[in-house]
């Protein structure tokens, strides 16, 4: 019969848990940042993503969070990089 955790074992997992959301939303910040300066023009010209816009942070969001994936994947598995 497997034992509930300890006090310190839960406060452990929420201190973990926190960290994560606090990584992904740093995360999500500097993706939103990095894309939006790449890709939408400082003048405003429509108050709507013109196409190429929307185009071009369709791909750096893709690429943000493919590049992202494979750094932890890396990392994760203690391999050196290429």
């Amino acid at each position: 019969m497997a034992s509930s955790p300890s006090a310190l074992d839960k406060e452990q997992i929420f201190g973990m848990a926190e960290k994560e959301m606090e990584y992904r939303v740093e995360l999500f910040n500097k993706m939103t940042q990095t894309c939006f300066k790449k890709c939408v023009d400082n003048r405003y010209k429509e108050s709507e993503l013109n196409m190429g816009e929307n185009s071009c942070i369709d791909r750096c969001v893709s690429k943000y969070w493919h590049v992202t994936n494979l750094i932890g994947q890396l990392l994760g598995s203690g391999r050196p990089p290429m």
